[in-house]
């Protein structure tokens, strides 16, 4: 084996290198880019639950001085959220049972 053969395999393995140590660089870039995203975006949500929280305290507190029963209404909604799943879920199965027939 001559140098020139080892003089190939060195400059391979440096060319591997090189572009190995470049895409680590640009994943690092990735994460960082992802990590900010992430905060931005936890922000925005404490941001959105807070808003959703006041709007929540001046609905029931609209409710009550109009003598509407906050609780019962919840109920309502819930059960009717219940029936909407079941109904969907029985629309599902009928779709399952036609089409192994």
């Amino acid at each position: 084996m001559g140098l020139g053969s080892t003089a190939k395999k060195i400059q391979k393995v440096a060319d591997t290198a090189e572009k190995l140590y470049a895409k680590l660089n640009e994943m690092r870039e990735q994460l960082v880019d992802m990590r900010e995203t992430l905060e931005t975006t936890n922000e925005r949500v404490e941001r959105l639950e807070a808003e959703n929280e006041h709007q929540k305290a001046l609905i029931e507190a609209l409710a009550r001085e109009e003598g509407i029963d906050v609780d019962e209404v919840l109920s309502e909604v819930e059960s009717a959220e219940a029936d909407d799943e079941g109904e969907a879920e029985d629309d599902s199965t009928d779709e399952t049972v036609e089409a192994s027939t």
